[in-house]
């Protein structure tokens, strides 16, 4: 190795450090400031299990922004409601039956999306279950239909939008992943490990995007990690339950300020980062002195 390599590979080190040291001075500076948040007036936000719940909440309040709101769920009855209770205060709204674990229902539904509105540039995969058993309890359908829904559903929705992000080079991936994507917690065994399938397809595929265009693709990705939710899938929780208003009203604060990962309530992600770094037996007797999670249902 001669001299002038030597030198090429200090200046690479040196420029590698004043970066981390840009990117750890606007970090502190957003943390005490806060972010912007970008104009949302006009994009087309499509938001899977529209018809309840979160995806409802989430519909309104990217209607009341100016969004056009797409609502997808199975649920056709709730579903159109939604959209009802939207065109009632004079915004933007349709309704689309889909059942996103059938990949050929994503794509047709898809289709008229595109041909009946246009391209969506904001996708809120947010429709999932949680079925509340130990382990041996659940049933192989169970499991089976939780995977379909809370991780294939995401497959074929980006299969279906991601593609016209990509051609325009403009678009927002929103993925509901969970607390319990980040640590594991019982009687929520397979959806803990469904919500961790969420979180890595997300890491990887914003880093595929990102090497693919040689860092000039301008599609940002949001995971969101909500603790429990008074939607009704949670039975019986062990803590009081976070509203499904207030938890969208976090969600599109998050996609507005194109954070990469946020929990709700904000103090679980640092809190997580933080207990990581003890010892283990630590940790073991931090989260038995937290005593979270949920019950049997």
């Amino acid at each position: 190795m001669n001299a002038f390599n030597i030198i090429q590979i200090l200046l690479n080190v040196l420029r590698l450090i004043l970066q981390i040291l840009y990117y750890i001075c606007q970090s502190v500076y957003y943390n005490f400031f806060g972010l912007e948040e970008k104009n949302v007036n006009g994009e087309i936000v499509l938001i899977t299990g529209a018809g309840h719940g979160i995806g409802k909440e989430l519909a309104i309040q990217y209607a009341c922004l100016g969004a056009k709101v797409v609502c997808l769920d199975i649920n056709k009855q709730t579903n159109e409601q939604t959209a009802k209770e939207i065109k009632e205060i004079g915004k933007d709204a349709y309704a689309y039956e889909c059942d996103v674990t059938k990949r050929e229902d994503v794509f047709a539904v898809a289709k008229r999306v595109k041909e009946e509105i246009g391209d969506v540039t904001i996708l809120v995969n947010n429709a999932g279950i949680m079925p509340c058993h130990t382990f041996l309890d659940h049933t192989v359908d169970e499991i089976i239909q939780m995977f379909n829904i809370n991780v294939l559903g995401h497959f074929w929705m980006l299969q279906a939008y991601l593609p016209s992000m990509i051609k325009r080079n403009h678009g927002h991936i929103i993925a509901l992943s969970s607390i319990a994507g980040i640590v594991g917690f019982s009687n929520l065994v397979p959806y803990s490990a469904t919500k961790h399938a969420v979180r890595g397809m997300m890491d990887a595929l914003e880093d595929e995007l990102h090497l693919f265009n040689k860092e000039k693709s301008l599609i940002k990705f949001t995971t969101i990690c909500p603790y429990m939710v008074d939607t009704g899938l949670c039975k019986n929780p062990k803590i009081k339950l976070n509203s499904p208003k207030d938890t969208a009203a976090q969600i599109i604060k998050a996609q507005r300020q194109n954070i990469r990962i946020k929990s709700v309530p904000s103090f679980w992600l640092p809190l997580i980062k933080f207990i990581r770094i003890l010892p283990e037996n630590a940790q073991i007797v931090i989260k038995d002195f937290i005593d979270t999670g949920v019950e049997p249902g």
